[in-house]
C-alpha cells in the first residue's frame, strides 16, 4: 500500500496516473495547496521540500518527495514503465529529466504570468511563452517519429502529460503541434489518465483539444 500525498497539479497528477497505470492499492492524502497545508510539520516530515506530490511505501517504511523520484521508484517497485537495464532505461530517464528541468518550471512560469497576472510583466510573458513554444517543437519533433517519446509508453509520458494537458492555461493551440496532439489525446483516452487526473478530488473532466 502507498499513501499517496498530493493535490490537483501536474506534478500531483503524474503520481496519481502513475500509480493507476501500475496498479498499486494507494490512499490519497490531500495536501490543500491553497491553504498552504505543504507547510504543515507532520507533512514536513515527508516532504523536506514542502511540495506534493510525496509517498510513504508502506512494504518498506520509504518516504519520497520529488515527482521525478517517485515516478522511477515505482516503475522499479513493480518493473513497469520503465526498462531495467540498457538504452531503453536511459532514454525514457532522458525525457523524464527533460520534462523535470523544461516542461515543468518553463510552463508553470507561463501559469504564473500569463494566467495568474497577466499584463503585470510583459517581458516575462514573452520571455516564457516563447521557450513553451521552443518546448512544445522539440516533443512535437519527438513525437513525429516515435508514438510515444520513448517509444513504449512510459513514466516519461507520463511525467509530461499532465503539463501538456494545461495546454490552455498557456494560450496553446495543439493544432500548431499534430503530433503533441495525437499524443496527447491518446494518452487522455487512457483509463488510468482519466482516473488519475481526478485524484485527490475531481475538478472537472480531461480536457480534450478541438
Amino acid at each position: 500500500m502507498i499513501d499517496l500525498y498530493t493535490w490537483t497539479t501536474p506534478n500531483g497528477r503524474k503520481a496519481s496516473i502513475a500509480l493507476e497505470e501500475l496498479g498499486l492499492p494507494y490512499t490519497v492524502h490531500p495536501v490543500d495547496i491553497s491553504k498552504d497545508e505543504q507547510f504543515k510539520p507532520e507533512f514536513l516530515k515527508i516532504s523536506p521540500n514542502n511540495r506534493i506530490p510525496a509517498i510513504v511505501d508502506r512494504d518498506n517504511g520509504m518516504s519520497l518527495m520529488e515527482s521525478g523520484a517517485i515516478l522511477i521508484y515505482l516503475a522499479d517497485k513493480t518493473g513497469k514503465l520503465l526498462p531495467k537495464s540498457g538504452e531503453a532505461r536511459y532514454r525514457t530517464i532522458e525525457w523524464l529529466m527533460w520534462q523535470m528541468g523544461g516542461p515543468g518550471p518553463m510552463f508553470g512560469q507561463v501559469h504564473h504570468f500569463v494566467k495568474y497576472n497577466k499584463g503585470k510583466a510583459p517581458y516575462a510573458e514573452e520571455r516564457y511563452l516563447k521557450e513553451t513554444h521552443r518546448l512544445y517543437g522539440v516533443l512535437d519533433r519527438r513525437l513525429a517519429n516515435h508514438e510515444y517519446v520513448a517509444d513504449n509508453y512510459s513514466i516519461a509520458d507520463i511525467a509530461i502529460w499532465p503539463w501538456v494537458s494545461r495546454y490552455e492555461w498557456q494560450t496553446i493551440d495543439l493544432n500548431q503541434y499534430p503530433n503533441v496532439k495525437r499524443w496527447y489525446v491518446a494518452i487522455a483516452k487512457r483509463p488510468a489518465t482519466q482516473k488519475g487526473y481526478k485524484v485527490p478530488k475531481d475538478v472537472g473532466d480531461v480536457p480534450i483539444p478541438q
